[in-house]
């Protein structure tokens, strides 16, 4: 946290960023007294605010930078559980680039000196038009917030005696100073790399689980559509036997009616009515029957379509399909896969099983094996029922694993 009293020898501010660039400035002191509680910023509430403790010297120069995040509430008061030791993460941060006299010290998600307050880092962005180095180094230069600026005292020039020594040390400056800037570079380009790959990750695991929505979505909407069908199908079924029992009840009217003229002469009238009324029956359950078919068979072409349907131009399958991202995923004894479109639901759905298929093995011995991968120790028991937990050699290969002998210590092997 930033305590009240400052340095001495120094001052610090806070910056709050937005994009790539500064949208709010204080004092170190001001921005204790938020962590206190005391006041609330409205305009913040319920926001994941990206912030830069900066350390200047009393030139006001940048020493150290540490970008850390900080949530406010719903009555924009900061997060009263957050406790970051940015201050003293400010001391032991690594090298980063030269902001003026030097390179200063910086601290950021991918570059954190204490790896258990990387997860309430950022890291910071340092592509052309929205460096937010650049940004901080010009709110510095404007100092908005007023510092007093203290100028170093000049040095006294002392007389050179030699002439040949004083340009035998300009040419060592001259060489130090090169290695120092070749250094330099190559520290921030390291940085650069490392904020790349931070961002990457994150975006990766962004689109991962967005696609994992998806599916769910999917698998959800085929099984809805599944249940329709199925209850579709039943009801046909109960209407076909229906139908099929008042055709039955018809041919024994109708042999009731051949068997005696003198029966149908006397109710000829009430058999033609009865007549009329089954044949509109009839008719009528036919074309219920059409009516369920018709039904039947939209659904069915809808499930197809459904299966084979291509994912929209837009969407995270689409983009996926036309390889313009690739998933990748880890697993031992297989290293990195590249999943092609037509393999991540396979994948989805049991990821063990698909490593295990790339390592031509089935998927209990490709489990076993990662067992004894993950804890290579002997796994015999005893007759108490105890392993003998001896730790034994890692056999790094699947398809070299031998069940019962390799997971086995050179004692319980014989």
């Amino acid at each position: 946290m930033v305590s009240a009293d400052q340095a001495t020898d120094g001052y610090a501010a806070v910056f709050f960023m937005e994009g790539g660039r500064v949208a709010r400035q204080m004092r170190a002191t001001e921005f204790g007294a938020f962590l206190d509680g005391y006041v609330g910023l409205s305009d913040l509430a319920e926001t994941d605010v990206r912030a830069v403790l900066v350390d200047l010297s009393p030139s006001l120069h940048v020493r150290s930078l540490v970008f850390f995040r900080i949530w406010f509430d719903e009555e924009g008061r900061a997060d009263s559980s957050w406790n970051v030791p940015i201050e003293s993460l400010a001391l032991k941060g690594a090298k980063g680039p030269d902001m003026g006299a030097g390179p200063i010290r910086l601290v950021c998600k991918s570059q954190c000196p204490e790896p258990r307050f990387a997860d309430d880092l950022w890291d910071p962005d340092m592509t052309p038009g929205s460096n937010h180095f650049q940004a901080i180094r010009k709110a510095v230069e404007s100092n908005s917030l007023k510092f007093q600026k203290i100028e170093p005292e000049p040095e006294e020039d002392i007389p050179v005696l030699n002439a040949s020594e004083s340009e035998q040390k300009q040419e060592e400056s001259a060489v130090s100073i090169d290695r120092a800037r070749l250094a330099q570079l190559i520290r921030e380009h390291r940085l650069r790399i490392k904020t790349l790959q931070s961002v990457h990750r994150d975006s990766l695991s962004e689109i991962q689980r967005e696609h994992r929505l998806e599916l769910q979505s999917l698998r959800s909407e085929f099984a809805d559509l599944e249940q329709k069908h199925e209850r579709l199908r039943l009801t046909n079924e109960q209407l076909k036997k229906r139908l099929s029992e008042r055709n039955e009840q018809y041919l024994a009217m109708q042999e009731e009616m051949g068997s005696g003229e003198e029966a149908k002469q006397r109710d000829d009238s009430n058999t033609e009515a009865e007549l009329v009324l089954l044949r509109e029956q009839l008719e009528r359950r036919q074309r219920e029957l059409e009516l369920r078919d018709e039904k039947i068979v939209a659904l069915e072409q809808e499930l197809h379509e459904l299966k084979e349907r291509e994912p929209p131009e837009d969407s995270i399958l689409g983009e996926l399909q036309k390889q313009t991202v690739f998933l990748v995923a880890y697993h031992p004894g297989v290293g990195h896969i590249t999943l092609p479109y037509s393999d991540i639901e396979t994948y989805f759905n049991n990821p063990v099983a698909y490593a295990a298929e790339r390592c031509d093995m089935n998927e209990p011995a490709y489990r076993e094996w990662l067992e004894h991968y993950e804890n290579p120790v002997c796994g015999h028991k005893g007759e108490d029922g105890k392993v003998c937990g001896e730790p034994i050699m890692r056999i790094s290969q699947p398809a070299e694993f031998r069940a019962g002998v390799d997971d086995r210590c050179e004692k319980h092997q014989s």
